[in-house]
């Protein structure tokens, strides 16, 4: 069930939130960071086994 909900949330993430990959992590302001460090978790607990 954990891992279904975090994968919709990778799937909305995907498809709503912007892209930060090709910006230079260093220069982002911080609710940009915080965007970033969601977007991880969030996909770092849908590929979790």
């Amino acid at each position: 069930m954990k891992k279904a909900l975090f994968k919709i949330l990778a799937k909305f993430n995907k498809s709503v939130l912007p892209k930060y990959h090709y910006r230079d992590l260093t220069k982002l302001k911080k609710w940009e960071k915080a965007m970033v460090a969601y977007k991880y978790w969030v996909t770092t607990n849908s590929l979790d086994d």
